[in-house]
């Protein structure tokens, strides 16, 4: 379950990072990003509250690592007409959006783990 919570706790958070549906997040190709990453995070939630757990799980792991990705790109080196974020390493909205992916990726990881066959 708590797996559950942080896929929709990472879709609510991009949601208010984009000012809401349909949102205004630009270039076009972040906005994209954002929407992929929303309906992933959602369709995760709803596999692993199925017997399609382990693909949730799967899932999840890219719900989690994606973001991550973009905040070191979009902060750091800044991605192709998107600059605005460039050196913005403390919002407050992304420092907490980085902390609940970061444990989100973990629990996957080790859920993962669990899921495999045992040698």
């Amino acid at each position: 379950m708590v797996g559950v919570v942080g896929c929709l706790a990472i879709v609510a958070i991009h949601v208010l990072d984009q000012g809401g549906m349909p949102g205004t997040k630009g270039p076009d190709y972040v906005q994209v990003m954002y929407y992929a990453l929303e309906a992933a995070g959602v369709l995760a939630a709803v596999l692993q509250l199925t017997n399609k757990t382990r693909v949730g799980w799967l899932l999840s792991l890219g719900v989690a690592a994606g973001p991550i990705v973009g905040y070191v790109l979009s902060r750091g080196p800044g991605m192709p007409n998107y600059t605005d974020d460039i050196g913005n390493w403390a919002e407050p909205l992304g420092v907490v959006s980085l902390v609940v992916e970061g444990i989100l990726l973990i629990l996957a990881a080790a859920s993962l783990r669990w899921y495999m066959p045992r040698q």
